[in-house]
C-alpha cells in the first residue's frame, strides 16, 4: 500500500512538471484506440476500453494540475464532486454498453443503458453521486442551479498554456519582454525570455497572453442564471433520452414515433435557448455543438435503415474508387459504421 501511495506522488510530481509531455501521453493512448478498431475480434470492445481510459487519463490528469495550480472549479465542493461523478460516466457508458451487450446479449444492454440513462428514484440532496447520468444533470440544474449543461461537464486544462504559464511564472518579470522591429513592427521574444524547449510558444507574445487571458476566464467564469423558459427548454434536453428511452419501450426501435419525438424535443429547447441573451463563450459553444448534432437524426434508426445507410456507403464507395489515397479513410470507415451506428450512446447518447 504504500508503495501505491508513492507511486501516485511520483505520478502526481511527474503530471504538474511536465504538463505539455503528459498531453502527448493522452494524445498517444487515444491514437491507439482509433489502431486497435477493427484489426481482430473483439477489437472494437478493446479499442472503446483505450479510448475510455484515455478520456479517464485526461480528467485525472486535469485534477492533478487544478489541485497544483490552484484554480479550483468556481462551484461549491458537492457540485464539484457531481460534476467529476458525471465525467466519469461520460467517460466510460460507451465501453458499458458494449460491454454489457457482449457479456449479457441485448438484455443486458438495454438494461445498462436503462440504469444509465434512468433512475429509480430522485437522490437525497446530501447524497446524489450514485445515480444515474440524466438525474445527475437535473440535480445540478435544480438544485445547485448550474445553468446550461455543458459538454464535456469540466472544462479540460490546455496543457500548453499551463506550461507556459509555469515559466513565465518561474521568470523575473511577470511581463514577457520582446523587442519590436523598427520597419517590420514584428514582435520577437528575446533569448533572455525564451522558455524551455518542451513548453516553447512558437507564437507572438500578444497570441499567448490572449490564449492565457481566454483559458482563465472559462476556468472562473460563472454559469449564466437561466429564467422561466431557458429551464424549461434545459429541463426537455436532459430529459430527452429518458423520453426516447420510455418512447422505444412503447411503440419499438422500428417505429418512426421515438425518433420523431425526440427530434421534436431537441428542436424545441434549442428554440427556446436560442432566445437567451448575455450568454458567456462556453455557452455560446454549447448551443452551437447541440445545433450540429442535430445532423445525427440522419444516422439514427429508423430514418438511417431507410434513407441514409444506402447513400452513404456509396458516397464512401465512390470516394475510395476514385479518391487516390482516400481510401485509406473510407474502406474502415464503411467497416466500422455499421457497428457505430448500432451503438446507442454513440448515436443517441
Amino acid at each position: 500500500m504504500e508503495k501505491l501511495r508513492l507511486l501516485g506522488l511520483l505520478y502526481q510530481e511527474y503530471v504538474t512538471r511536465h504538463p505539455a509531455a503528459t498531453a502527448q501521453l493522452e494524445t498517444a493512448v487515444r491514437g491507439l484506440s482509433y489502431l486497435l478498431a477493427g484489426r481482430f475480434a473483439d477489437s472494437h470492445e478493446l479499442s472503446e476500453l483505450v479510448y475510455s481510459a484515455s478520456n479517464l487519463l485526461v480528467l485525472l490528469n486535469d485534477g492533478i494540475l487544478r489541485k497544483e495550480l490552484r484554480r479550483k472549479l468556481p462551484v461549491s465542493l458537492s457540485q464539484q464532486k457531481l460534476l467529476t461523478w458525471l465525467s466519469v460516466l461520460e467517460c466510460v457508458e460507451v465501453f458499458m454498453e458494449m460491454g454489457a451487450a457482449k457479456v449479457w446479449g441485448e438484455v443486458g444492454r438495454w438494461l445498462v443503458i436503462a440504469l444509465i440513462q434512468l433512475a429509480n428514484h430522485l437522490p437525497p440532496p446530501a447524497s446524489p453521486y450514485s445515480q444515474p447520468r440524466a438525474v445527475l444533470r437535473m440535480f445540478l440544474l435544480m438544485w445547485f442551479k448550474a445553468g446550461l449543461q455543458t459538454s464535456p461537464p469540466i472544462v479540460p486544462l490546455d496543457r500548453e498554456t499551463q506550461a507556459q504559464s509555469q515559466d513565465g511564472d518561474s521568470s523575473p518579470g511577470s511581463q514577457e519582454q520582446s523587442y519590436v522591429g523598427k520597419r517590420s513592427n514584428r514582435v520577437v521574444r528575446t533569448l533572455q525570455n525564451t522558455p524551455s524547449l518542451h513548453s516553447r510558444h512558437w507564437g507572438a507574445p500578444q497570441q499567448r497572453e490572449g490564449r492565457q487571458q481566454q483559458q482563465h476566464e472559462e476556468l472562473s467564469v460563472t454559469p449564466t442564471p437561466l429564467g422561466l423558459q431557458e429551464t424549461i427548454a434545459e429541463s426537455l434536453y436532459i430529459a430527452r433520452p429518458l423520453l426516447h428511452l420510455l418512447s422505444l419501450g412503447l411503440w419499438g426501435q422500428r417505429s418512426w414515433t421515438p425518433w420523431l419525438l425526440s427530434g421534436v424535443v431537441d428542436v424545441t429547447s434549442l428554440s427556446l435557448l436560442s432566445e437567451r441573451k448575455g450568454l458567456t463563450r462556453r455557452e455560446r459553444l454549447e448551443l452551437r455543438r447541440r445545433t450540429i448534432l442535430l445532423l445525427y437524426y440522419l444516422l439514427r434508426s429508423p430514418f438511417y435503415d431507410r434513407f441514409s445507410e444506402a447513400k452513404i456507403l456509396f458516397l464512401l464507395q465512390l470516394l475510395a474508387d476514385h479518391v487516390p489515397g482516400i481510401g485509406l479513410i473510407t474502406r474502415p470507415l464503411m467497416d466500422y459504421l455499421p457497428t457505430w451506428q448500432k451503438i446507442y450512446f454513440y448515436s443517441w447518447g
